[in-house]
């Protein structure tokens, strides 16, 4: 078994340990290094005599990267390894606990990121020294891939904070705060501008403080805010779960619950029982169905989404032309500014394309008022970005985006104008639905022609749906690739379709819900349906914001299409109901001030009570629970059809996709793996399918694909 902790003893007494673990490009809490902190910890112990202190720091890039996943994503409820898991996890716990009280002060020099597993060894440190690099992130993720930190995270967080303080700022939201933000917020004692800095700050604290301890093995140590039996805190815990189902939304998302009672339980006892109590809380997460889901679609579909290349390397992109000011085309304009690129906005008129830019300074305004930007960083952003109405500053550039209306003609003739002063620039098309093959007839090389799908907002949205065209050459979709990295979006792609993977799936889930308002249903009921299902924003509430005419000139014109190649187009059941609510209630969505929901300021003012006048309201006999299936079916039974017909070319692009692009609830870990993952697999889901297609509609009929699957026993993997 490697050693993962490389030893040096100095002349001064401090023994250095750095974190190396042997053939990985980052250290994470596994069997070897379990193995290497005991035989550490016990060489500590034995030569403490001739020790005047400790610094922990790492030889990666990264101070520490967490647990081992790929051990944590196979473990069972009924599998010995879980058991064989929660001893090791004991056994660590107990390593780190030793080292803090061995007597002699122990400083922890992050110099690099500490998320997770790192950020808890490091608070089982007596002080914590972090290398002052915007680029570090200090956090516990462990709640976004349904898990807690079970390795003292919690319980540490809770004694050194208090309660609330731990749950809010660092357990319940997974927030990853940079070094500034970190020190802040307390889990950080102080900044070192460099790594000499860094050590030599360890080195003099040592010095000052060789009597050391945790605040909470002194004698005189009180709880920060007070345990829960104090009364302060006491009144304050009965809203506690409250406000979290409210956060919640009724969705099935057991970490955040766990982490609040393993904080308020923990609190209230010892520490080594504390221990023991975060240690099963971690357990049961670790073993159940939802961690599962989010670390294989969070971690490890993430990560193949991220690593795909295709052909051959490229130079950076240097220069890029935007062409639309908009809403998207501004948005895009700032998220290239912010990654360096120089950028020409253009626009019909030059006042158009300055309002584009002016949506990039509020933008940063923002972001200064906030202080995670300052004023000489937002200059420097918005210099990069020339706002123009002058088609000839296009000249040069190496890339052109275009945003403009969604109309074939028009994307056309843009097409034709950046051809004319930017020969050799690569172009794309911000399209969410027209077909890519079907632009590329506007090109004269329609293998240099890509689409980059962005979403909004684009500034938040951490994903770009990358279409190849009929003619897209490998080159050209390396290059768009690269331009998608360099932006720090995750990439999925992928092949030629109207609507493509995301804006074809999500029209399901929209126009589903719809469909139960055309059978009466509730209107409130539907919301809390799409709520409680885990979907990020209730069904009708995100039609409104993407207004109502936009489903119906997407339907008509693939009506068009569809008839015109020789086919036969059915209409849906939420056709109607769209149809009404434009052309007979005069409601549009949000931008037009009403839509299925009143708003007052511009701000949501509750659902509109015409809805139980024009459609009924009165259907309380359809399941609550075939209301929530319909629509996680729906979409999981397109992304099938989209993989059977070569839209979808991995199950990686189909879960990332369908998680950061479109709000498919992440405890399902993407749409393929909540086929998966469901009861009795894919057997099952098929089963169901078939019970929703003689309720509801021919629509739920599984895809020949799925059921050829179910029957071999196969998986989407």
């Amino acid at each position: 078994m490697a050693n993962t902790i490389r030893w040096e003893h100095g002349d001064d007494g401090i023994v250095l340990l750095t974190l190396d673990h042997p053939g990985r490009s980052a250290n994470v809490m596994n069997a070897e290094f379990g193995a290497s902190l005991a035989a550490t910890v016990d060489r500590l112990e034995a030569e403490r005599d001739r020790i005047t202190g400790v610094i922990v720091t790492s030889a990666k890039k990264t101070f520490f990267a967490g647990g081992d996943l790929e051990t944590l994503v196979r473990l069972t409820p009924a599998d010995a390894d879980a058991e064989a898991s929660a001893a090791d996890a004991a056994a660590l716990k107990q390593a780190v606990r030793r080292l803090e009280t061995l007597g002699r002060p122990v400083v922890a020099a992050v110099n690099g990121s500490a998320l997770g597993g790192g950020l808890e060894l490091a608070l089982g440190c007596h002080h914590r020294v972090v290398l002052d690099d915007p680029a570090i992130e200090i956090g516990f993720p462990e709640v976004t891939l349904g898990l807690l930190p079970g390795c003292g995270g919690v319980v540490r967080t809770v004694r050194l904070l208090g309660v609330t303080a731990a749950l809010t700022d660092w357990l319940l939201r997974g927030q990853r705060r940079r070094p500034q933000d970190a020190l802040a917020h307390g889990l950080v004692d102080e900044l070192a501008a460099d790594r000499d800095a860094l050590m030599a700050a360890a080195r003099e604290w040592i010095a000052a403080h060789p009597d050391a301890t945790q605040p909470y093995d002194r004698k005189d140590y009180r709880m920060p805010g007070g345990t829960p039996s104090s009364p302060g805190l006491a009144v304050q815990l009965p809203a506690m779960p409250a406000l979290l189902r409210k956060q919640l939304k009724g969705a099935p998302y057991p970490a955040p619950r766990n982490i609040l009672a393993a904080a308020v339980e923990g609190a209230q006892v010892d520490l080594d029982t504390a221990f023991v109590i975060e240690g099963r809380y971690f357990t049961e997460l670790a073993t159940g169905q939802v961690a599962k889901n989010m670390i294989k679609a969070l971690f490890f579909d993430l990560q193949t989404a991220r690593s795909r290349t295709a052909g051959g390397d490229h130079e950076p992109v240097r220069s890029v032309a935007v062409v639309g000011a908009g809403m998207m085309g501004a948005a895009i304009a700032y998220v290239c500014a912010r990654a360096g690129m120089r950028v020409v906005l253009k626009d019909v008129t030059a006042e158009g394309a300055a309002r584009g830019k002016a949506y990039s300074a509020g933008l940063l305004d923002k972001a200064v008022a906030r202080g995670r930007s300052t004023p000489e960083k937002r200059d420097e952003i918005l210099g990069r970005i020339h706002a123009t109405g002058d088609l000839a500053d296009l000249a040069g550039v190496d890339l052109a985006i275009e945003a403009v209306f969604e109309d074939p003609a028009l994307k056309h003739k843009v097409y034709a104008e950046i051809e004319q002063v930017a020969p050799d620039a690569l172009i794309a098309s911000n399209t969410s639905t027209l077909p890519i093959t079907l632009l590329a007839e506007g090109v004269s090389r329609p293998e240099e022609f890509v689409g980059l799908h962005f979403f909004s907002p684009v500034d938040k949205m951490p994903l770009v749906e990358v279409i190849r065209g009929e003619r897209t050459d490998e080159a050209t979709l390396g290059r768009a690739l690269g331009v998608v990295r360099q932006l720090r979006k995750t990439p999925i792609v992928v092949n030629d379709s109207r609507g493509f993977f995301t804006s074809r799936v999500i029209g399901t889930f929209t126009n589903e819900g719809v469909a139960m308002l055309a059978e009466g249903i509730p209107a409130a009921t539907i919301e809390q349906a799409s709520s409680q299902a885990g979907y990020p924003a209730p069904v009708l509430a995100l039609m409104d914001e993407l207004t109502l005419t936009l489903p119906r000139k997407i339907r008509q014109e693939t009506a068009a299409a569809t008839v015109a190649a020789g086919g036969t187009w059915q209409p849906h059941a939420a056709d109607a109901v769209i149809d009404r609510m434009i052309d007979e209630c005069g409601r549009t969505g949000r931008s037009g001030g009403a839509g299925f929901y009143d708003y007052r300021d511009g701000k949501r003012a509750g659902l509109w009570p015409g809805l139980r006048e024009q459609f009924g309201g009165t259907n309380l006999d359809t399941p609550f629970e075939d209301l929530k299936e319909r629509m996680l079916f729906i979409e999981a039974i397109e992304s099938v059809r989209c993989l059977d017909e070569g839209v979808l070319t991995s199950v990686a692009d189909a879960n990332v996709g369908s998680i950061l692009g479109i709000g498919y609830p992440s405890w399902t870990g993407g749409v393929l793996q909540y086929v998966n993952q469901y009861d009795g697999g894919l057997p099952g889901f098929v089963a169901r399918a078939r019970v929703l297609a003689e309720r509801y509609g021919e629509r739920f009929d599984p895809p020949p694909l799925l059921v050829a699957m179910a029957e071999r026993g196969e998986r989407f993997e």
